[in-house]
């Protein structure tokens, strides 16, 4: 009992750490000690088992301990019911390592010893090791005793220690320093030189000292560094150069103590940031050459406060203060901003982006002088000192030169309109009036108007345009001749009279109290000459105070008093012309009369022109049409009698009259006065005159169609109908005519088309006279394609033949009603009815053309409207 109790004392004070197999190996490890292993397995953080291998293969768990429910969160019954559940909670990636271990030790008899990972059911990832001890038992039986712990503690910080290694070690590969440890007497005791620029092995470095390897000057700075390290204790840096085979190179050392009578030096190459240092110093002297020599004023001042830190020559003859006027002062107390908030704005621009350009500002210089500069900025860290680099560009003469060209501009529109006014309207009131408003809008004067010269009506205003706080001198005017005269050769001695101050000049008293009446102080006057008579003056006056006036303001005036004169020339011209238009009207009135009654008898000749056309057109169809009964009858009965006669004779067959070549009818006779014998008439003559009296009657007709369409329009019944339907019975009543033509027409028109707003026997008019057209006009032989699509709310209807093209002029003038080439035999009658086909499509709400084809053939199309757009459209 004393050794079990020593053995449970041993086992409960085991660590974590501590492997477990010399427990399980134990002599006093029995199965039977149920009791004592319970208290082991309560001061262990795992789980005690024993399992029990027959011979037979199958397996008994005798004993669990409670640590099964800690470390796999399974009951010991479920885990004695079925073995195979611990089995269940092996981390794949760790289930053949375990199976392995299994087998070594089944075959071998060595004790099992393995870790891996375990994923519990609450979905925890624990590491666990398990140890035991394999026994063979008499009965050939194995009896395992083992012990499972938890030791995920030591492999989360066995992880944490590897990734901090691994951290730091990629860290110090990372530094491309060179790394010694050296001992106090300068010996290199180790090195680190992966990624720097180094010419010796480790190999020839290792046990050297500094003196043996380093130049002498370099080694007595490195010797004395070393001892100061050790010394103090302290960091210690020290600078050096070094011949390499890339040059001269620098170098800094930074040492530190590394342990007893050892440091740690750090070797760096600098050599680019000396050369940097170099640049900047060079850079800095080329900035200070710039920053003195610029011919644009450069300031540096606080950010803060405005106040001036340095500033260069051109500052001083920009501003006119000196420099150790301006150092140290502020801009405010120079009194430099015109505008406080232009210097608000720019603080506020600095703050958002850093930077400001071209910031433009009007600026004071000492002298109180304004003038125009831009300026550009940036903050930059002077000692620490958030500051402005500011550099100032005068630009007053630019802004000067700019100005005038606006006003160029402004007086070349005003100049411009002007002119277009008098040439366009001839109102002299208006224009007068618009010009002084524009002219003082121009000048930004107090008054403008402009005077009249009259010998009757003295001098009075006839246009002003004033400001509201000053007296109008429209509808002044004055008797006294003498003050009247004194007027007039102000200007008449002066071409452009210009008066900057009125107290500068000397006049008369009526003069100056006249300019005291009517507030003013300055006066820019330009004649108004018609000719080398002074009819007037267009004048300019300031009433606020003196008033300097330019050479372009003075250039405008004179520009615009010739504009007004000729505008008043105009004027003068259209009175006379309003005088010789009444006369010109009266003789309109009785030119009009005559005019009317003119064509009061054109309109009477008209309609006898219409009853003379139907009276004719009717006698004419009558006289043809009977003509055509006789030319029928005599061919039907010639074709009779020489049927009989051929009877009669016997010998004369038909193939006699075949071989004649021309088949003669001689019972076809005409009576002659006095003459009773037959007059013999061929066949073929009849058949032509018939086919003339046919095209005749054609033409009658279309004749009579077309004066009653100009003269009552053209009678349609709007009706739905399938367009298919039409083009169907066209085509059977075309049949005939196409075969004796030997013609062929492939009819394309889809069954499935909407309804068209139609008059369908006006429609089948339309399309017979177009494939006629092209039959006459073809040989025989000719092939149609009719087609039919929608196209935006309308059917468009194609007729495509094979035949020969026309020219574009012929196409244009197809449809129109003109005299056409009188050798055409069907030109007259076909001309008529292709006018008529287009009066039928318009009046349907369509259109009608021909298309000539680029190889042969033409194609006619019209269009005619759907049912639904026609009823949408219908008012």
């Amino acid at each position: 009992m004393a050794m079990i109790a020593l053995n449970i004392m041993s086992i409960a004070y085991i660590s974590k750490d501590q492997r477990v197999d010399e427990i399980v190996k134990s002599p006093d490890f029995q199965p039977e000690k149920i009791a004592v292993w319970e208290t082991i397995a309560a001061n262990l953080p795992g789980m005690i088992f024993q399992i029990l291998q027959r011979q037979d293969g199958s397996v008994f768990i005798p004993y669990i301990s409670s640590g099964c429910e800690y470390l796999y969160e399974l009951k010991p019954e479920a885990v004695q019911a079925d073995f195979q559940v611990l089995y269940k909670l092996i981390h794949p990636q760790d289930i053949k390592a375990f199976t392995e271990s299994i087998t070594v030790c089944s075959t071998t008899f060595k004790p099992w010893h393995w870790e891996g990972r375990i994923i519990t059911p609450s979905g925890k990832l624990k590491w666990i090791q398990g140890t035991s001890q394999p026994e063979l038992q008499e009965a050939g039986d194995f009896l395992w005793n083992g012990l499972v712990m938890d030791i995920t503690d030591r492999k989360q910080a066995e992880k944490k220690l590897q990734e901090s290694e691994a951290r730091y070690k990629a860290i110090l590969d990372a530094i491309p320093d060179l790394m010694f440890r050296i001992s106090r007497d300068a010996e290199y005791l180790d090195l680190k030189n992966e990624g720097a620029n180094i010419t010796l092995s480790r190999e020839e470095i290792v046990g050297k000292r500094v003196q043996e390897l380093l130049p002498s000057d370099v080694a007595a700075i490195s010797l004395e560094a070393i001892a100061k390290t050790l010394d103090s204790g302290t960091l210690q840096t020290c600078e050096y150069q070094l011949a390499t085979p890339l040059g001269v190179r620098d170098y800094e050392a930074r040492l530190v103590v590394s342990g007893e009578d050892e440091v740690l030096a750090i070797v760096r190459d600098i050599t680019e940031r000396k050369q940097a240092e170099v640049s900047l110093q060079n850079l800095a002297q080329k900035f200070a050459k710039a920053f003195s020599c610029s011919p644009d004023s450069i300031t540096i001042s606080t950010l803060q406060e405005g106040r001036f830190i340095e500033v260069n020559d051109s500052f001083v003859e920009l501003s006119g203060y000196e420099r150790d006027e301006a150092i140290g002062k502020t801009s405010f107390e120079l009194n430099l901003w015109v505008h406080d908030r232009d210097r608000l704005n720019l603080l506020h621009q600095l703050q958002s982006t850093g930077v400001v350009r071209n910031l433009e500002f009007e600026f004071r210089q000492k002298s109180g002088k304004i003038i125009t500069t831009v300026l550009s900025a940036e903050i930059i860290d002077l000692d620490n000192i958030p500051s402005i680099l500011a550099v100032h560009h005068d630009i007053t003469e630019r802004k000067q030169v700019e100005a005038q060209f606006r006003l160029s501009a402004q007086r070349d529109r005003l100049l411009a309109e002007t002119l277009v006014r008098i040439r366009s309207s001839l109102n002299l009131e208006e224009i007068l009036q618009t010009t002084v408003t524009e002219v003082r809008q121009f000048l930004q004067a107090d008054r403008v108007f402009i005077g009249l010269n009259n010998a009757k009506l003295g001098v009075r205003t006839l246009a002003e345009s004033v400001d509201p706080q000053y007296p109008s001198v429209l509808g002044w005017s004055t008797n006294d001749e003498a003050y009247l005269q004194e007027l007039r050769n102000l200007l008449k001695d002066n071409l452009v009279r210009v008066v900057e101050d009125i107290t500068q000049i000397a006049v008369s008293p009526k003069v100056k109290a006249h300019y005291q009446k009517f507030q003013t102080k300055a006066s820019l006057a330009v004649p108004l000459m018609l000719g080398n008579e002074l009819f007037g003056a267009l004048i300019a006056n300031q009433c606020s105070g003196s008033r300097h006036w330019q050479p372009i303001e003075v250039d405008l005036l004179q520009q615009m008093s010739e504009q007004v004169a000729i505008a008043i020339q105009q004027s003068q011209i259209y009175q006379k012309l309003a005088e010789l238009n009444t006369n010109l009207e009266q003789q309109v009135e009785e030119r009009t009369a005559q005019l009317q009654q003119k064509m009061q008898e054109f309109e009477k000749l008209d309609r006898i022109k219409d009853v003379v056309l139907h009276t004719v057109a009717h006698d004419l169809r009558t006289s043809v049409m009977g003509n055509l009964m006789v030319l029928k009858n005599l061919l039907n009965q010639g074709l009779g009698s020489a049927e009989q006669g051929a009877g009669k004779q016997g010998s004369r067959g038909a193939g006699e009259q075949g071989s004649r070549g021309e088949e003669l009818i001689t019972n076809a006779q005409y009576p002659i006065p006095n003459s009773q014998s037959p007059i013999p008439v061929s066949r073929s003559i009849i058949e032509r005159m018939i086919q003339g009296n046919d095209r005749q009657l054609a033409m009658i007709n279309s004749l009579l169609e077309i004066n009653s369409c100009e003269q009552q329009g053209i009678d349609i019944k709007h009706e739905p109908v399938q367009l298919s339907t039409v083009l169907g019975g066209t085509v059977t009543h075309l049949e005939q005519m196409l075969t004796q033509n030997q013609a062929t027409l492939k009819n394309l028109v889809p069954t499935d088309l909407p309804l068209v707003m139609a008059d369908g026997t006006l429609m089948q008019k339309v399309l017979i006279t177009l494939i006629t057209h092209s039959l006459q006009n073809n040989p025989p032989g000719l092939n149609f394609i009719l087609s039919a699509s929608i196209e935006g709310g309308m059917i468009r209807t194609q007729i495509q033949d094979d035949g020969v093209v026309m020219s574009k002029l012929e196409c244009d003038r197809l449809f129109d009603l003109h005299v056409r080439d009188p050798q055409d035999c069907c030109s007259t009658s076909i001309g008529l009815k292709m006018y008529l086909c287009r009066k039928v499509i318009k009046a349907h709400g369509g259109k009608i053309g021909v298309i000539s084809n680029r190889k042969r053939g033409l194609t006619f199309w019209f269009t005619l409207p759907l049912a639904t757009s026609f009823a949408t459209n219908r008012p």
